[in-house]
């Protein structure tokens, strides 16, 4: 009998040292907006816009610091998957310049000289030393979080990142390798996306991607602005891009023809008319 009540005072003991241990580990997960870190982070991915197709109107400005600004208007437009098109056509309507960003890579056009640019996603990454693809570009140019190598996050994902609070921010960071670092500056209060990071270690060079201005966009709100700064050359290259009549819905042609008197240049022949 004696030997009974001895295993279960045993048991008894085990069962509290493990509820000790779990309230211990609960109190040390950080709590953001009312929700315990793992329910923010599930609550972050579950407001990864669902559109298929995204379009609208852009204003861009291009700060080159000693070399001036740009600014052009262009159309967007965005179809999940497959391909992220900007279009000049500042005359008439005529196409100046396109861009095209595909899972391949980039296609850059420029009309009135006659030239284009076509490099691949390893290639764009040996000469920026800046971790991007086309799931990175299309998550940034979406406003939603991400994680190298996932097509799609979901809620089971959160498992990938840890948040830690900020003043009123939440910040999010990946679980990844040391050579490239990923942060995502979310607000607590409603855990929309206002800051993405990539970072490169040991190294200047990253991105950092902000958005503001948001506005509804069907059961949504997406930032009518944007702010992408590259670091690491001699002076930050900024652009900003103004969002217009955005619309979600449609479908285009996502393959660009590229005609045999066009002049193909080097993705470092375009860095060095913008960046020293």
């Amino acid at each position: 009998m004696r030997r009974i009540i001895r295993h279960m005072v045993w048991v008894l003991v085990a069962v509290g040292m493990a509820a000790c241990t779990a309230s211990r580990k609960a109190g040390r997960e950080p709590m953001v907006g009312g929700l315990t870190g793992e329910a923010y982070l599930e609550k972050v991915i579950e407001l990864s816009p669902e559109w298929q197709t995204l379009s609208g109107k852009v204003a861009l400005q291009l700060d080159l610091g000693a070399k001036g600004n740009t600014k052009v208007n262009a159309t967007m437009r965005l179809k999940k998957g497959e391909l992220i098109r900007l279009s000049v056509a500042p005359l008439l309507g005529i196409e100046v310049a396109r861009l095209d960003i595909t899972p391949e890579g980039l296609l850059a056009i420029e009309r009135i000289n006659k030239r284009y640019v076509q490099a691949s996603f390893e290639e764009i990454r040996n000469s920026w030393q800046v971790d991007l693809s086309f799931n990175v570009l299309q998550s940034l140019f979406l406003n939603e979080i991400f994680f190298p190598g996932k097509l799609q996050l979901e809620t089971g994902d959160a498992r990938y990142f840890f948040v830690q609070t900020e003043g009123e921010d939440a910040v999010i960071r990946a679980k990844t390798s040391k050579q490239f670092s990923y942060r995502f500056r979310t607000s607590a209060a409603d855990g929309s996306l206002l800051e993405t990071h990539v970072g490169v270690a040991g190294l200047p060079y990253a991105l950092n991607w902000k958005y503001d201005r948001f506005e509804p966009l069907g059961a949504r709100r997406f930032p009518a602005h944007m702010q992408v700064v590259l670091e690491g050359s001699s002076s930050p290259t900024i652009l900003n891009m103004d969002f217009s009549r955005l619309s979600t819905g449609g479908d285009w042609d996502t393959v660009s023809e590229v005609s045999s008197r066009y002049k193909q240049i080097s993705l470092q022949e375009l860095l060095k008319m913008f960046i020293k």
